[in-house]
């Protein structure tokens, strides 16, 4: 196994889960890309990687049916990560979605189910929801995405104590949570799961990163990679839809950067210096 993808983060119950995962977004919306999608999972695993996350949203559900294809043989070796339409985060529309999510996954649980979203269905409803499924042993753990500061509030406000995650856009280019939710998040010791830290391959031309790369003798993909897995609290989900980007993406997770590599980095991609709403896709 690549050594990088032995890091792990650690939950607030305890329990430490991969750093590194597959993200699935826009996988399985067209059935010619289907085959390609499904080796570049199955490669994943073969690899080593043990997490993969995917929604009800991608592909409506095609997603998932390839996730479930890669899985097959080898779901005990798989942290799967989920999410659930904000339309069906009623208490009894979140048993629905998951059940569906389960049988297009082929498997009898789920380890992460997140609220994609917020929507307009009350947040006590949907940590009702998530915490039955829980208790059934239908998921394993819940969390949130897409939740701002003033969100995660009142998430806890409604008893949403036992959330594990909160995913969020999260890159060298995107770094609004910074300047609140995750010191809010790790306040709580609640990690962030980073969705598009490559933002979806439309890496930003920057002499600063393209400096780092080379001294590293890696691409700037890596190199954004690694900036955010420095972070011992954030998993990263970058997709990869073929054997190459795969690659890439999995050596990323050796690469070590300096104080003065991230400084650099800094000084080419600066956080806000005031609080400002997260960014969203």
């Amino acid at each position: 196994m690549n050594g990088g993808l032995a890091r792990t983060i650690r939950l607030r119950d305890g329990e430490t889960v991969p750093q590194f995962g597959l993200g699935t977004w826009r996988m399985g919306e067209a059935r010619a890309r289907a085959a390609g999608e499904l080796a570049a999972l199955r490669a994943g695993l073969e690899a080593g990687v043990a997490a993969i996350d995917t929604a009800e949203m991608y592909g409506e559900g095609g997603a998932e049916e390839i996730v479930g294809q890669a899985i097959t043989g080898r779901r005990d070796r798989v942290f799967i990560v989920s999410k659930v339409y904000p339309h069906n985060a009623s208490r009894k529309g979140v048993a629905e979605a998951c059940a569906r999510s389960l049988k297009r996954l082929g498997t009898d649980r789920i380890d992460l189910y997140l609220l994609h979203w917020r929507g307009g269905h009350p947040l006590a409803e949907t940590v009702a929801g998530f915490e039955a499924l829980k208790k059934a042993g239908h998921i394993r753990h819940w969390g949130v995405s897409n939740f701002d500061v003033a969100d995660m509030d009142d998430l806890f406000a409604a008893g949403g104590a036992g959330c594990a995650v909160n995913q969020v856009l999260y890159n060298l280019g995107r770094r609004s949570l910074e300047t609140g939710l995750l010191v809010r998040c790790r306040a709580e010791r609640i990690p962030i799961m980073a969705y598009s830290p490559l933002e979806q391959g439309r890496l930003p031309k920057s002499p600063a990163l393209a400096k780092v790369a080379a001294a590293k003798g890696a691409t700037p993909a890596q190199i954004m990679l690694a900036w955010a897995a420095r972070h011992p609290d954030v998993m990263v989900i970058p997709k990869a839809g073929n054997l190459a980007h795969l690659a890439e993406n999995v050596a990323a997770m050796d690469l070590t950067l300096t104080d003065a590599d991230i400084a650099a980095l800094d000084a080419g991609f600066p956080a806000p210096k005031r609080p400002t709403p997260i960014d969203m896709l």
